[in-house]
């Protein structure tokens, strides 16, 4: 019993992280029509039930693996609204994004570290990134993710949050500094 607790704990500490991403993967294909809530909490449940089938060691091997469960899930709601159809192509696709937007995140905090403990840090600092972005308000967590997770143009976001470049320049400039500043904090709480 102890145990199911530990791991239930385990799981979630990926919330946040898989809430990034499922909203910067809903953005294109899912918006308005589900909540990214659900399909993290779907996920987790995925993956609770599934815990006995992980088969890694480490952090990272466990943020792939629910890498894995979510976009499935979100294949799983994608086929839903449309009409039970099976698009592998599209699938393929959402899975291609979907790493590629935890690439970006992976890339945004380091450069390569490769021993199993520089691993680790980084893998927490991917949770502590994506909780902390959670933290910012709605507009500028929208423009920080399209533009540093999703790697959209400003004029992209702009167009995508019907907004001037100028006040997406300005949420970007004022998103960043706030996630420096509370990032900043965190360590400090952590020394």
């Amino acid at each position: 019993m102890i145990r199911k607790e530990a791991e239930r704990r385990s799981l979630e500490q990926y919330r946040e992280y898989l809430w990034l991403l499922a909203r910067l993967q809903m953005d294109s294909c899912l918006s308005g029509k589900l909540d990214p809530s659900d399909v993290v909490q779907d996920t987790l449940l995925k993956a609770h039930q599934g815990l006995d089938q992980f088969r890694g060691h480490t952090d990272t091997e466990m943020a792939a693996w629910l890498r894995a469960i979510l976009t499935n899930t979100l294949a799983d709601w994608l086929r839903r609204f449309q009409a039970g159809a099976r698009n592998v192509e599209q699938e393929r696709s959402l899975h291609a994004a979907l790493e590629e937007s935890a690439s970006r995140l992976d890339a945004w905090l380091a450069a390569e570290q490769s021993s199993p403990d520089e691993q680790a840090i980084r893998q927490e600092q991917l949770l502590r990134l994506a909780e902390t972005l959670a933290q910012l308000p709605e507009d500028q967590r929208r423009a920080v993710e399209l533009r540093h997770l999703k790697g959209c143009k400003v004029g992209e976001v702009a167009d995508q949050m019907g907004r001037s470049r100028e006040a997406v320049a300005k949420l970007l400039v004022r998103g960043v500094a706030r996630l420096r500043s509370l990032l900043d904090d965190g360590r400090k709480d952590n020394s």
